[in-house]
């Protein structure tokens, strides 16, 4: 890719997200839509500069959440996906469980979660429920990854006398980078989503994320500040989706087909 087509891949979006805020301000304006309807972006901007400093609060409270919760499903999916691509009857047992963690409704068993631990503890429930969320593409991909490994490599290795343990680190883990690095780049936007969801759910006074503060701002009708709440975690997730998407890219660029650059 030449410098020129980098240049627009950096500016065509730019100059898009541009020309949409210009029409929003423009039909804000020309309207006359109310605020508590749908507030100009600089009225938004104005709001974010006002609470800058509560709004950044809860923005670390919540991405402390949500890469602790990111974190610990990395641990967990890796972990379990090597123990399932070692024994057949071990994947047998556990993996129709993973399954029924990712298809409950975070939503649903948030409640149960925060009697479980205690109101004391909330911060402990939040980040049970956004690991709940981003486990499971971790460990089905890597389990994927690792199982694909080519078979006749497998045979190779054996045949020259390799152990159980060369054959996990030199082979299969090798070959499930790609995936494991996919469900990662996935699972950090669940666990953001994760823990949006579980502050939600957690109600009044006891969380202090920035999903609150959409609540809180909501229930005043203080809609810019809503919508202020609402970008900062927009950027955050954003930042979370390419920062991952940088790491695979650089793990990745000397050697998988998926990150070597060719010409098209």
């Amino acid at each position: 890719m030449n410098e020129s087509s980098r240049l627009l891949r950096i500016l065509v979006p730019i100059a898009v997200g541009i020309a949409f805020l210009l029409i929003w301000e423009g039909s804000v304006r020309y309207f006359g839509i109310r605020e508590f309807l749908l507030p100009a972006p600089s009225r938004i901007t104005e709001s974010l500069v006002d609470n800058f400093g509560s709004l950044m609060g809860s923005l670390w409270i919540t991405l402390r959440i949500t890469i602790a919760a990111f974190f610990l499903a990395c641990v967990g999916g890796v972990g379990l996906a090597v123990l399932f691509s070692q024994s057949r009857a071990i994947e047998m047992a556990l993996f129709p469980y993973a399954v029924i963690l990712q298809v409950t409704p975070v939503i649903a068993i948030a409640p149960l979660i925060l009697i479980w631990v205690g109101f004391d503890h909330t911060q402990l429930a939040l980040l049970i429920l956004a690991w709940i969320v981003a486990f499971f593409p971790i460990l089905s991909n890597t389990t994927l990854g690792l199982l694909s490994a080519d078979h006749n490599l497998r045979d190779l290795f054996r045949l020259y006398g390799a152990t159980r343990w060369q054959i996990l680190t030199e082979l299969q883990l090798p070959s499930a980078t790609p995936y494991m690095l996919a469900g990662m780049k996935i699972s950090g936007g669940l666990a953001l989503i994760g823990t949006v969801v579980a502050e939600f759910a957690a109600g009044s006074g006891t969380s202090t994320g920035l999903a609150w503060r959409i609540v809180e701002a909501g229930n005043r009708l203080d809609i810019p500040k809503m919508f202020a709440a609402l970008l900062l975690l927009s950027l955050l997730g954003i930042t979370i989706f390419f920062g991952l998407a940088w790491v695979e890219h650089t793990l990745l660029k000397r050697w998988h087909e998926s990150a070597i650059k060719r010409e098209r």
